[in-house]
């Protein structure tokens, strides 16, 4: 080349050097630089911004969140991009389910981080992790409709282990008034009907729980059912012995129950089972869960990310070696795992390469999700950052964190370069 065409092609270059000098190189050396400053940036702190590293709690969690990332975040991701791009190749809607799955890369992380601390809100009724975990647990262990009952003045019921007995025991032939307060007439359940009076039954013991409540002062007669009261349909009732429950039935709709013979002399006994408190299902957002859940909102982001290179990789492998080996007798999981995966390594690597270095940079996520109780067991490096940073006001320590992330990056970009460096000589 001449030196005159040599000159045009630095002239073409310029803006671009200028621009990576300005956005990259310079912020980089300026970050360096700053790392070992004090707080106001006017002193040499040596390296203890750098020590606070290791000795910082916080810094040290936000490492440790940051390996866990590193770890499970592009590997989950790579996975299930493999499993969706092979399905998809065996179904006529494949192309209609790559666009399903490719959505949300189309959403900022701003907005996914929005919509996931919807999803995992602790209010069944409002999220849609614990609405759906709710139903599937209340299907196997029903939750009582009276959380909150419990006996009111005059009562013949005293409390023993987390429900109530009676103070004496009962006799055939007189039914038994168990009344009870505290559930709002708008939650009683819908199959509760207008209390009735129980009738005596030779031989038998009966009775009546229900609401014993009636709106407006004066009104109504304490220990008695009236025509506004409710009674407690489906409240268990167990008849106790010497300790042991000798015989037990549920209350009708009308709060009124019987029970046999067996039951004369016993004591009633209304167990903790009634007044178990609703399941609220699972505290996504909560100290032990909240990293796991958020690597949730991540991988249902850039799932569909790696599907569809590894979907473009899988179009360039032939396909005379699969029919090969089926006609070998392989099994579609030997074919699959002896030679889809391998021929896809190469896919695979960058795909899962190009994720680790994405997730050492994630910070929109974590800070829209977690919520201030659990921040801090949420953390990652590039939050600690912006934390020590402007929050703290720490940027010599913030410069330090930096120049972590970018000493934990450039591994990562360096095996990278040489894996494309090979794949050009092939």
């Amino acid at each position: 080349m001449t030196g005159t065409r040599r000159a045009v092609a630095a002239l073409f270059l310029l803006p671009a050097l200028v621009l990576l000098g300005a956005l990259v190189v310079y912020p980089i050396g300026y970050s360096v630089v700053r790392s070992f400053l004090n707080t106001a940036g006017d002193g040499f702190a040596g390296g203890a911004n750098y020590t606070a590293l290791f000795t910082d709690d916080g810094i040290r969690t936000a490492l440790k969140n940051n390996v866990i990332w590193v770890v499970f975040a592009p590997t989950v991701s790579t996975a299930l991009g493999l499993v969706f791009a092979v399905l998809t190749e065996r179904v006529r809607w494949g192309t209609a389910f790559k666009l399903v799955v490719f959505m949300p890369m189309a959403i900022s992380m701003l907005a996914a981080g929005i919509i996931f601390r919807l999803v995992y809100d602790q209010d069944p009724d409002r999220g849609v992790a614990n609405a759906v975990w709710v139903g599937v647990h209340d299907t196997f262990a029903q939750s009582s409709a009276y959380p909150k009952a419990h006996p009111g003045r005059q009562s013949p019921l005293r409390a023993e282990g987390g429900g109530f007995v009676t103070v004496s025991p009962v006799r055939a032939g007189r039914p038994v008034a168990l009344p009870l307060v505290g559930v709002a007439p708008d939650v009683m359940p819908d199959s509760a009907r207008p209390a009735a009076a129980a009738k005596p039954e030779p031989g038998r013991v009966t009775g009546t729980t229900w609401q014993d409540f009636t709106r407006g002062r004066g009104v109504g007669r304490l220990g008695a059912p009236d025509a506004s009261e409710r009674g407690y349909a489906g409240m268990r009732v167990e008849a106790v012995k010497d300790g042991k429950v000798v015989a037990s039935t549920t209350a009708a709709a009308n709060g009124t129950f019987t029970l046999p013979g067996s039951a004369d002399g016993a004591r009633l006994r209304l167990p903790a089972s009634n007044f178990k408190e609703p399941y609220n299902g699972v505290d996504w957002l909560g100290p032990s869960l909240v990293t796991p859940a958020i690597i949730g909102s991540y991988v249902w982001m850039w799932a569909g990310f790696a599907m569809m290179l590894i979907a473009a990789g899988l179009a360039g492998v032939p396909r005379e070696l699969l029919e090969a080996a089926r006609v070998d007798g392989a099994s579609e999981w030997q074919v699959f795992r002896k030679v889809t995966v391998p021929l896809l390594a190469p896919v695979l690597a960058v795909v899962t390469v190009t994720l680790m270095i994405n997730v050492l940079k994630v910070f929109d996520l974590v800070y829209i999700i977690a919520p201030g109780s659990s921040q801090d067991d949420a953390n990652v490096l590039a939050l600690e950052l912006y934390r020590k940073g402007f929050a703290e006001g720490r940027p010599g320590v913030a410069s330090a964190i930096a120049v972590l992330l970018l000493l934990l990056v450039i591994p990562v970009m360096l095996f990278n370069v040489r894996r494309l460096r090979r794949e050009v000589r092939r």
